[in-house]
């Protein structure tokens, strides 16, 4: 079921109907957010209700048993038990054809027989998305972070919550979880927000995303390339998927605000990033997160000195990258970077100690006067090092998205050459000015939220104008609403 369908609006308005019955009956609430999230899991095929069901339930006994024995290696028998099935799971539905294919290229090229059989596998939708929300949970309970719920209606709707459960973001137990443990009380604010969220998202999708899918796909389906395309071809391609991932989450957010419910924002403006750090704080946040702090953390972060800390940010960049989808082109992508994290932090690490002056050799008395480098830009400077800092990091996370889209090894090589070879195809400007259209109300409400550093930002418009801004994405939805129904480019993931 698509949020950008007749089918989710019939489905959310019914919902909603009994929702507002029922939201002040704890259990009644609950049961009935689980059958509609089951429901709208289910829609797609009823078959993944039982991998979802048997996930879920698995980490729910888990936790049950990490919150009762005391033996610390029986717990992490248990634990690794979590982390192994979960991974099993996922990884047998989304990469065991890959890696399959993977070994018979090697085995061929190294000349040698090597024909297994293949397995028609369909992927679940959003399983790499509640994989690791139910497998987060038991890792939480493991360290002591969480105590294990008893509710096991309380926890399949965590794990199944329908606003999120597709496409993120990926929500902590420690902060989802309680909100089912209590009766929540719906605001006007929080009504105000959902329907803004929901909108907007819509409009991100429906509007922008959706009109530039068919862009991208000219440009990187050509047979070749020239600078111009490919340049053309990447920025469509960079809007698109910021459009269509962040709408989604946009409406997520927003209709749960509407039911009372608060999941975290999964995007903070990524394109105004000043620095590669700053980006990944900024774009899938809820995924960053998670493999900071379960998995980078966890192969001992920055603990172990400078060499193991560049692999564990690559190690951990790399696994992100084939998190999100069994091809090279995401590991590629993932390494990229990983490789932009590991320099950035080696810029910081010599500059920190050029900066820091050395300490004396002997017990001699410091002199009067110290010469030591100053590296602190001028008032003069700053604005024009952080226009350059910011461009520096946008025009590698276009590369990045030029990574992440081609379909081969071949394809990124070809794309990658013709960016010195400067000329245009016949296209070109009526593909630029398509993008411009559609891209421009997209920049100009980043603008305007950067500037005032206030994602809701449109709240704070007096009613009238509120409305008009409200109906004017309304007219954008509705007059594209009936092209025909993209999924959200993350359903794959």
């Amino acid at each position: 079921m698509l949020f950008n369908s007749g089918v989710f609006l019939q489905f959310f308005a019914a919902f909603l109907l009994f929702y507002w019955l029922v939201r002040n009956h704890l259990r009644a609430r609950n049961v009935l957010v689980l059958g509609a999230s089951y429901l709208f899991y289910g829609w797609w095929d009823w078959r993944f209700l039982i991998l979802l069901f048997f996930s879920s339930s698995f980490d729910f006994v888990v936790g049950l048993s990490l919150g009762q024995l005391t033996d610390p290696r029986q717990r992490r028998w248990v634990l690794c038990a979590s982390i192994v099935v979960n991974l099993v799971i996922l990884g047998f539905f989304k990469y065991y054809n890959f890696f399959l294919a993977s070994f018979v290229e090697l085995f061929g090229r190294l000349q040698l027989p090597f024909l297994p059989g293949t397995l028609v596998i369909i992927l679940p939708v959003g399983i790499s998305f509640y994989t690791f929300q139910s497998m987060s949970y038991a890792i939480d309970v493991y360290r002591g972070q969480l105590q294990p719920t008893r509710n096991f209606i309380n926890f399949l709707s965590y794990v199944s919550f329908f606003p999120q459960l597709v496409a993120g973001p990926i929500e902590r137990a420690s902060h989802l979880l309680p909100q089912f443990e209590k009766t929540v009380s719906i605001t006007r604010p929080m009504l105000e927000e959902g329907v803004w969220l929901m909108l907007w998202g819509l409009f991100k999708k429906v509007v922008v995303a959706d009109n530039l899918a068919p862009l991208a796909d000219l440009a990187f389906g050509q047979s070749s390339h020239t600078a111009a395309s490919v340049a053309l071809g990447t920025l469509a391609f960079a809007f698109q998927i910021y459009g269509d991932f962040s709408g989604y989450s946009d409406i997520a957010r927003g209709s749960a605000r509407v039911l009372g419910f608060d999941i975290m924002w999964n995007f903070d403006l990524p394109y105004a990033a000043r620095n590669l750090r700053d980006f990944w704080r900024r774009w899938h946040i809820s995924l960053s997160t998670w493999l900071r702090d379960y998995l980078y953390i966890s192969l001992g972060g920055n603990r172990r000195g400078p060499a193991r800390t560049y692999v564990n940010l690559a190690l951990t960049m790399g696994l992100g990258g084939l998190w999100h989808g069994a091809a090279w082109n995401f590991v590629v992508w993932g390494l990229w970077h990983g490789l932009g994290l590991c320099l950035q932090r080696a810029w910081h690490v010599h500059r920190a100690r050029v900066a820091t002056p050395p300490a004396p050799l002997t017990s001699a008395p410091t002199p009067t006067l110290t010469h030591t480098l100053n590296l602190t830009p001028t008032p003069t400077l700053r604005p024009m090092l952080r226009l350059l800092s910011w461009l520096a990091t946008l025009l590698f996370v276009l590369y990045g998205w030029l990574l992440f889209r081609a379909n081969s090894w071949h394809h990124i090589q070809s794309m990658t050459r013709a960016c010195f070879h400067w000329s245009a195809p016949v296209w070109a400007s009526s593909f630029a000015l398509t993008l411009a259209a559609f891209s421009t109300p997209l920049i100009l409400m980043e603008l305007w939220q950067v500037r005032r550093r206030d994602r809701l930002v449109s709240l704070t418009l007096p009613p009238r104008w509120r409305g008009l801004l409200q109906g004017a994405l309304l007219c954008g939805i509705l007059l594209f609403w009936e092209k025909k129904q993209l999924a959200f480019i993350y359903f794959q993931f």
